[in-house]
């Protein structure tokens, strides 16, 4: 008889085609797949539209949004920020920025969560409020305001902000594990679990797969992604890392990354070993 197939690294970068929307994570929990950015990059995907949740600005999911923008795969970002958190700013981002390569949406962390929670739910729109009087409105022109609908009668003017619902293609992450059925656990992280009932296709690392049934289980059930909604899971140990399952981040590694990725030939020189492939010409 022959063993199911497990699906591998390049088996999941195959199923994110080009152009495509991609949810990635803000990378505070052991969340950011670097081991499947990586397989992104050798496989060669372009033009990815990247929604970060609802930040990229912690030095591993900086980094990861940071080498997928070098490499010349995203062609726009939807964010409100990206960096290498307290490491300074995201090299590559910067550069792509200043040379008008890369397209960027501004948003809010809020806004993100809005629209997402919105996509989620299988709704048209989030409302919020907290955009009112700012300028990113002017910039969004996706963005609407409008009256509030359901205002009591007579109670006077009431603007409100609604944000289209965030739909992606394809949402990315990492988690400690996966049991025998193929439910993922991802703890209090509830921004896995959100971006996955949110997107029409979910692909998840893993460090392990344990034997048992998560939703068994009252201590793990609560923390734990249904299978039906994983679209496909690769065992991949140290998948995170500069993360590490404990929730810490490699500072060094990420420091030696933002190093190189200051010129041209540095980031060159970086990819080739760290990815195994060229800076497209």
């Amino acid at each position: 008889m022959t063993a199911p197939h497990s699906p591998t690294l390049d088996d999941l970068a195959a199923l994110v085609p080009d152009g495509a929307s991609v949810t990635v994570h803000k990378g505070d929990e052991p969340d950011v797949p670097m081991a499947l950015a990586k397989a992104l990059i050798r496989r060669g995907v372009r033009g990815l539209h990247v929604i970060t949740l609802p930040t990229a600005a912690y030095p591993a999911s900086g980094m990861l949004v940071d080498l997928l923008i070098g490499a010349g795969c995203i062609a726009s970002v939807e964010t409100s920020g990206i960096s290498l958190h307290e490491l300074g700013p995201a090299p590559r981002f910067s550069a792509a920025v200043k040379a008008g390569t890369l397209k960027v949406l501004d948003a809010t962390c809020p806004a993100v969560y809005a629209a997402l929670q919105a996509g989620a739910k299988g709704q048209p729109f989030a409302p919020l409020r907290g955009l009112i009087g700012s300028d990113l409105l002017r910039h969004r022109p996706d963005w609407k305001v409008i009256d509030n609908p359901v205002a009591a009668p007579g109670a006077g003017p009431d603007p409100i902000a609604v944000l289209p619902a965030l739909n992606a293609d394809v949402a990315i992450f990492h988690a400690a594990k996966a049991d025998a059925d193929g439910n993922v656990w991802v703890g209090r992280d509830r921004d896995r679990l959100l971006a996955a009932h949110a997107a029409d296709t979910v692909l998840v690392t893993v460090d392990e797969r344990v034997p048992g049934h998560f939703f068994a289980d009252p201590a793990l059930a609560a923390g734990t992604i249904p299978a039906a909604l994983i679209t496909a899971l690769a065992v991949v140990p140290g998948g995170c890392w500069p993360m590490t399952l404990d929730g810490g981040c490699d500072l060094d590694a990420v420091r030696r990354y933002q190093q190189a990725a200051r010129t041209d030939e540095g980031f060159a020189d970086y990819l080739a070993g760290f990815v195994g492939t060229a800076v497209p010409a």
